[in-house]
């Protein structure tokens, strides 16, 4: 079992510290480029960055749940419920230095997966960090579908909501033209 590593992600403009066993999703099939997916070697559960444009028409705790909202529309959720929507301690971040706010979601979705005509109930935990200088919103997703919470024993055991913070936290940028001239 590999250790939690801190892992280059966007072709080295960011890193951050994933959890053990994560598969880069990139490997298997075309992920597009402005999105690094990662999913668990036994469950279904998945991790998300995306760099999306800044949605300035919306703030607070209100672009947290348009976001989450968004996912949903993208992904034909049948319907989606938010749970919780808490800020995020900005100090708490490696980001911090470019991060004008941030927040936390969770929340369900009633998603069916392709091909399948049922749909179930996906919980997700989002976080969303603000990056307006950048023209840019950071979007980080953890999904954890009903069939991921199998047994305690499986190796390695399903990714907990804590290391989905760590994620969160570990994110940090090392090359600003990522997002363009400035």
């Amino acid at each position: 079992m590999e250790p939690t590593r801190d892992c280059p992600l966007f072709g080295g403009a960011f890193s951050a510290i994933l959890p053990t066993g994560a598969i880069d999703v990139s490997d298997l099939r075309p992920v597009p480029d402005n999105q690094e997916v990662f999913c668990h070697p036994v469950t279904d559960q998945s991790l998300i960055v995306e760099l999306l444009e800044l949605q300035a028409h919306v703030r607070g705790e209100a672009a947290a749940r348009y976001h989450f909202e968004d996912v949903g529309g993208v992904q034909g959720a049948r319907a989606v419920h938010v749970e919780s929507v808490q800020p995020l301690s900005l100090e708490n971040l490696a980001l911090r230095g470019c991060c004008q706010e941030a927040w936390v979601l969770s929340g369900k979705q009633q998603v069916a997966k392709e091909n399948q005509q049922v749909a179930k109930d996906v919980t997700l935990h989002q976080a969303l960090l603000r990056l307006p200088q950048y023209q840019t919103d950071l979007l980080l997703t953890f999904n954890q579908p009903p069939s991921s919470l199998g047994p305690e024993n499986l190796s390695p055991p399903p990714w907990s909501r804590g290391e989905f913070e760590q994620l969160v936290t570990s994110l940090t940028l090392h090359d600003p033209n990522i997002f363009g001239p400035q």
